[in-house]
């Protein structure tokens, strides 16, 4: 490590979790926030400071000074996704740039300060460029290194070429970033970068180890780690303009083919495929339309102009406004068609299952509804996903056809039992399920054991229990049920017989948030009809929630 450090250029975000909650949380960031890891605040804003929030302050502590404060979780991948066009922004206007954190990025300032008229004019002139594009506050430091050029940044500052090692010299050891190794300097006696530079290197070295002598060097600011530039991301996206409006399906097949066929070259360049297209498209009036295709396959040529094709189709041939079920026609042709792939991934990153998800009637169906997508919307075709829960309704999730099948929890093991009982075995099974509820099997205590109900109620019914004696049925906070349940009535409906009945399956939810806090009891009863239901009661109502087959 050799020669002088690089000329550096930093540009800062001050507050960068807290603007991050803001733009993808819409939590304001002008009023009191906090962001907490750890139970401690990682960062806060300008109001926050001002009530006396600092970091490093338990959340208590910190709402017992400000407490009108918000507080938010410390998210990384919030504050990476929302700093991503703060960078796309940098590019813009210099190249080579290094995300050193969410919220700070570095480049060499040798190139734009040539090409912008000096070091001040580059940094006024990108930090003008991210409030523009951004709408995002931002200051810049430049210095002889990576190290210096964030400290710089903090008060906005450019330290003069050869300046760093006097710029350094009197900001305090706290500057480095390292809480044990600071506190052990400030016991020997160390409290600025200058006395720690000021010590021999190789003492250094063997008091501290390999971290302390780093730390030495950035202290004398003798920091020479290279950048490591990022590569701005690939222009995939494909775009045709027409002199003549499109106002034929034909000719939009035609354009559609066309377009397609560059846009699939253009990614097998990269060696890539396309998972998920967007379809942008404005007409000579100035309207815009945009639709986004999802595949769980790989996107060929053909397959893209398919796509291009139906949504074109369906956009050319919608209703007149008059209340047809379709969406409306555009008032006028469409001038620019553009397609811009959403999702790629590398062409051999997707392997087919080897049973049942490949095949004519399965790509044929997928066609199908896919088209039904591009007309109608991507919510227009959901299918269903199972995963964990207590009750039938919560462990499905509905997902538009093609996105990712994830459920919303996750599942648990499946429990050895059966589902509704019959009349003979009543008693003893309501004992058995009252012991297994004592020991509930993880991880969802209280979830309903198979099989699953036929049909799960969108509203559930409200409904009577009466004993034999025709009192009605009533669950002690112990779970203990007052009598045997003997006819149970849905509604206004007629009362029917209750040959059997196993329960209760407690559910104690969300308790910690006496406004969220829900419990309830569930049964399985089976009626003289024949009929097995999934019965709930909560707050002294019974519920009709699901019907067995």
């Amino acid at each position: 490590m050799s020669g002088a450090p690089a000329r550096t250029l930093l540009l800062w975000c001050p507050d960068w979790p807290v603007l991050a909650a803001e733009i993808v949380d819409g939590v304001p960031a002008t009023d009191p926030v906090a962001v907490l890891h750890a139970n401690r605040v990682v960062a806060c804003s300008e109001r926050a400071r001002a009530e006396g929030v600092r970091r490093g302050l338990r959340r208590r502590e910190a709402q017992g000074r400000c407490p009108q404060l918000t507080v938010v979780d410390h998210d990384p991948a919030r504050d990476a996704r929302a700093f991503e066009p703060v960078v796309a922004a940098v590019e813009e206007v210099v190249a080579g740039v290094e995300v050193i954190r969410p919220g700070a990025c570095a480049l060499a300032a040798r190139g734009p300060s040539r090409y912008l008229g000096g070091e001040e004019a580059a940094a006024e002139r990108i930090v003008e460029h991210v409030a523009q594009t951004c709408a995002v506050e931002s200051q810049v430091g430049i210095a002889d290194g990576v190290f210096a050029a964030g400290l710089a940044a903090r008060d906005g500052r450019i330290v003069a070429p050869g300046g760093t090692p006097e710029f350094l010299a009197g900001l305090p050891v706290e500057a480095l970033g390292r809480p044990t190794l600071t506190d052990l300097l400030r016991r020997l006696g160390v409290r600025t970068l200058g006395d720690f530079a000021a010590l021999p290197a190789g003492d250094v070295l063997a008091r501290f180890g390999f971290d302390g002598a780093l730390a030495h060097r950035l202290a004398a600011g003798r920091d020479h780690r290279p950048l490591a530039v990022r590569q701005p991301p690939a222009d995939l996206t494909v775009t045709a303009d027409h002199d003549e409006p499109i106002d034929r399906v034909d000719a939009a097949a035609f354009a559609a083919r066309t377009l397609a066929e560059q846009l699939h070259e253009r990614l097998a360049a990269h060696g890539l495929a396309c998972t998920r297209l967007g379809i942008e498209a404005v007409t000579a009036h100035g309207q815009e339309l945009h639709r986004v295709w999802r595949h769980d396959g790989l996107l060929t040529a053909a397959a893209i102009a398919d796509r291009v094709r139906w949504q074109l189709d369906g956009w050319l041939s919608g209703s007149n406004g008059r209340g047809g079920a379709r969406p409306a026609r555009p008032t006028a042709g469409i001038i620019r068609l553009r397609l811009v792939p959403d999702g790629v991934l590398a062409q051999a990153g997707l392997q087919p299952g080897l049973w049942g998800e490949t095949g004519e009637e399965r790509e044929r169906a997928h066609r199908a509804l896919s088209r039904v997508q591009g007309i109608l919307g991507p919510e227009a075709v959901v299918t269903a996903v199972l995963g964990g829960g207590r009750s039938p309704a919560d462990q499905v999730r509905l997902v538009p056809w093609g996105d990712e099948r994830l459920p919303a929890r996750p599942g648990p093991p499946p429990l050895p039992t059966a589902g509704p009982p019959s009349a003979a075995a009543a008693p003893e099974r309501a004992v058995s399920t009252r012991s297994r509820a004592a020991v509930p099997a993880p991880p969802w205590p209280g979830r309903i054991p198979p099989p699953a109900p036929a049909v799960v109620l969108p509203t559930p019914l409200p409904a009577a229990v009466h004993d034999a004696a025709g009192e009605p049925v009533v669950v002690s906070a112990r779970l203990a049920v007052s009598a045997a349940p003997a006819r149970l009535t849905v509604g206004a409906g007629r009362p029917a017989e209750i040959t059997g009945w196993v329960g209760p399956w407690p559910v104690d939810e969300r308790w910690w948030a006496p406004a969220e806090a829900r419990r309830r009891a569930r049964f399985q009863v089976c009626l003289a009809d024949g009929a097995a239901l999934l019965l709930a009661v909560e707050g002294g109502q019974w519920l009709v929630e699901a019907i067995y087959d």
